[in-house]
C-alpha cells in the first residue's frame, strides 16, 4: 500500500501537471472506485472543474478545485495515477479516466481496493487521523502521550492512522530498526529516551522515502510510470532471509495483528 512517502511524492510530481487544468471528461470503468456522490452526479460535478492544488492528508491525495469541492483519493493496496498527454492509451488496469483540458490522469488499480469522493467536506471521507508526522507540532512529547495510552504491540499502535497518519507497515518496520525497539514490545511500556529516538527514526525513513520518491515493492508506480527507489535503501522491511546490515544476524518475518513485520532479533530485543 502506498504510504506517506509515495502519496507526498504522487502529489508533488502530478501537480505541475495538473494545478490550472479543468475536468473536460471523466470515463470510470469500476463503478465501485467511486464512493460519493453517485456516479452521474460525480461526472456531471466534476466536469467543467479547474484544479486550484494539491494537498495530502495521510495516505489520502485531495484535489482543491474551484468550485469548492475536493476530490479526495486513496489508492488503497495497488493504486497509481498516472499522467499521460491523451487518453488513447490507457495502461492496464485503468479503472477511471480523468481527462483534462492538457492531458490526462489515469487511475490504474489492480486490485480495485482504490477510492475516490467527490465532497465539499473531506470529514465526509477521511476519518479522524493523528498527527502528521513530518509537521513542526509533531513533537516527542506528543508521541509520547499518544503511545501511552495504548497497551497494543508498538508495531500495531505506529500503523494505526488514528494515532499517526501516514505511517504504515514499511516505514513502521524501518523505524522500529533504527530506534532498535521489537516490534511486539507494548506502547506504553517505551521509556523516554526510547521514544525520543523512535521520533527521530520515524521522521528519518519518512524524508528518505520521500527523497528516494517512495518505495516500489509491488505495484507502486509515479505519475510518469517510473518506479521509486526507496526500498533499495530498507534495512529490514521485505528483506525476511537476508541478513542484519548492522550485525549480521538473519532477519525474521512475523505477523503482528496480521501485519507482515519485519525485524532483527539480535538488535531489536524483547525485553
Amino acid at each position: 500500500m502506498p504510504e506517506l512517502p509515495e502519496v507526498e511524492t504522487i502529489k508533488n510530481e502530478l501537480a505541475p501537471h495538473v494545478i490550472g487544468r479543468r475536468f473536460t471528461n471523466i470515463s470510470v470503468s469500476w463503478k465501485k472506485l467511486v464512493k460519493q456522490p453517485s456516479l452521474e452526479e460525480f461526472r456531471a460535478r466534476l466536469i467543467g472543474q479547474k484544479i486550484k492544488g494539491l494537498s495530502r492528508r495521510g495516505k489520502y491525495l485531495i484535489f482543491h478545485l474551484n468550485g469548492g469541492d475536493l476530490l479526495i483519493a486513496h489508492l488503497k493496496m495497488s493504486g497509481a495515477l498516472l499522467v499521460s498527454p491523451d487518453s488513447s492509451a490507457p495502461p492496464r488496469y485503468t479503472n477511471a479516466i480523468l481527462e483534462l483540458d492538457k492531458g490526462t490522469i489515469f487511475f490504474r488499480d489492480p486490485r480495485k481496493f482504490g477510492a475516490m469522493w467527490l465532497t465539499r467536506d473531506e470529514k465526509t471521507a477521511i476519518p479522524k487521523l493523528g498527527p502528521e508526522p513530518l509537521e513542526p507540532d509533531f513533537t516527542p512529547d506528543v508521541l509520547a502521550e499518544r503511545l501511552k495510552k495504548h497497551k497494543a504491540p508498538i508495531k500495531a499502535v505506529l500503523v494505526d492512522q488514528g494515532v499517526i497518519a501516514g505511517v504504515g507497515n514499511m516505514y513502521a518496520d524501518e523505524a522500529l530498526f533504527a530506534a532498535r525497539i521489537h516490534p511486539l514490545r507494548r506502547s506504553d511500556s517505551l521509556t523516554k529516551g526510547e521514544i525520543e529516538c523512535l521520533h527521530h527514526a520515524i521522521q528519518g525513513v519518512l524524508r528518505a522515502g520521500i527523497e528516494s520518491k517512495g518505495a516500489s515493492i509491488v505495484n507502486y508506480y509515479r505519475p510518469s510510470g517510473e518506479l521509486g527507489t526507496a526500498h533499495e535503501g530498507f534495512m529490514v522491511a521485505h528483506r525476511r532471509g537476508e541478513n542484519c546490515p548492522r550485525c549480521g544476524t538473519l532477519l525474521q518475518r512475523i505477523a503482528v495483528r496480521n501485519r507482515g513485520t519485519y525485524f532483527c532479533p539480535r538488535c531489536q530485543r524483547l525485553p
